[in-house]
């Protein structure tokens, strides 16, 4: 099931789960200057081989499949109440917040505007091209506090993408969404992450999907020339690469140079990265953290002293 379409005729709705809350500090804001994450859904529908959340330390065994929490609009507006000063949340990190469900529940919607009800900013990941629904939502949210919007990005061919993110929309469709975004004023780019060693790890490849963020108007690309992996994901990691590209013997590839190892770094991530960032310099797209952090948060002066506490 595609995360931008519509859930099947006849599927029933994702089932609900009790949650005590939704809204919960970060124990840093490294991560683009969020103090909060938020996910009103748990489990994802896209399919990625390698997602990391599929990981047994997160304890979602049934992790393909989309569930609701419980009251979960209710539940963030409890916790919007009870902040002293505007939160900057996160929202991505452990389900997409548009997945196909999205379309016709309107979660993710409803909770932005409880987001700009109570002055908040918000950084959102997705790999769906749903996003660009509430393109005018993110640009109010915008006018008063710092947005981040984030479409990820791995590879600009779509074919190839097909095998690696099997139910997630196509790059070209959330290259569409990027440029939608953008011409709405809203602050957007591409998370160019994870880089498949042996598989996505050329310049071709990095460039392609660099200067395709570019043409759609992002403001940045932030990447990672590499791939996690550890206990419950590595085996599913693996035994997807030999099933989608067989003959190949990417997972013998793959133990042999990292065996257990949590962070598998392309062997060409220091070249990529040189060519990477000239090129981005080139084309004027920030690519480095803090710089990404400013810039999307400097009308909002007040606040940004506490984006790298």
């Amino acid at each position: 099931m595609t995360g931008g379409e519509r859930p099947r005729e006849g599927m029933e709705g994702p089932e609900e789960i009790p949650a005590k809350g939704i809204l919960f500090r970060s124990k840093s804001t490294a991560w683009f200057g969020t103090d909060h994450t938020m996910n009103l859904y748990r489990g994802c529908s896209h399919g990625c081989l390698y997602c990391d959340s599929r990981s047994d330390c997160y304890q979602n065994p049934e992790f393909d499949t989309v569930k609701v929490k419980a009251d979960a609009l209710r539940l963030l507006r409890d916790d919007l109440e009870r902040k002293v000063k505007p939160a900057f949340i996160s929202m991505g990190a452990m389900s997409d917040p548009y997945n196909p469900f999205e379309r016709e529940l309107c979660l993710t919607r409803h909770a932005l505007e409880l987001i700009h009800a109570y002055g908040c900013g918000v950084a959102a990941a997705t790999k769906s091209d749903l996003i660009a629904r509430d393109a005018g939502l993110y640009r109010d949210i915008q006018s008063q506090a710092p947005v981040i919007c984030k479409l990820t990005v791995t590879t600009a061919d779509d074919v190839l993408a097909a095998k690696l993110e099997p139910r997630a929309p196509a790059p070209s469709r959330r290259l569409a969404a990027v440029e939608a975004l953008a011409k709405a004023g809203v602050f957007t780019g591409v998370l160019l992450m994870p880089v498949l060693p042996f598989v996505e790890d050329s310049w071709d490849n990095v460039r392609e999907v660099t200067e395709s963020a570019a043409r759609a108007g992002a403001k940045f690309v932030y990447p990672a020339f590499g791939v996690t992996m550890r206990q419950g994901q590595r085996d599913y990691f693996l035994a997807g690469l030999d099933r989608a590209f067989p003959g190949q013997e990417l997972g013998r590839r793959y133990r042999a140079r990292y065996g257990l190892r949590y962070q598998c770094i392309s062997p060409k991530a220091k070249e990529l990265w040189e060519q990477f960032s000239a090129r981005c310099r080139e084309l004027g797209l920030l690519y480095q953290m803090r710089s990404i952090v400013s810039a999307a948060t400097r009308h909002c002066a007040d606040r940004q002293l506490s984006f790298f506490d």
